[in-house]
């Protein structure tokens, strides 16, 4: 038997295992591949929560280095949030307003 017989006996043999093998069963009828239109309501929803999320910590993290510049600005110590309100307060920037939800 040749080197090209013996590749010709093993493809055959794997073509005819691939042959019999069974079919893979599946959910299969007229409503298989249909979407729920919850299931858009819910990925919207969950979109939405992370965009409002980002923008939220966005505007938080924005506020926090505007309050931390001015600390290093006059001297105060950036972790004693009275000392930075009060100062803020007597320079006229207090942004007491912006602190909503988060």
């Amino acid at each position: 038997m040749t080197t090209w017989d013996t590749v010709a006996f093993y493809a055959g043999e794997a073509g005819s295992a691939v042959l019999a093998q069974q079919q893979r069963g599946g959910p299969l009828g007229p409503e298989f591949g249909k979407a729920s239109p919850v299931g858009l309501f819910v990925l919207v929803a969950l979109l939405a929560a992370v965009l409002w999320l980002g923008w939220a910590f966005y505007r938080r993290h924005k506020r926090f280095v505007r309050r931390r510049v001015f600390a290093e600005r006059n001297g105060i110590d950036p972790f004693d949030q009275d000392a930075i309100d009060k100062a803020m307060a007597e320079a006229g920037i207090l942004d007491r307003a912006k602190r909503t939800w988060i």
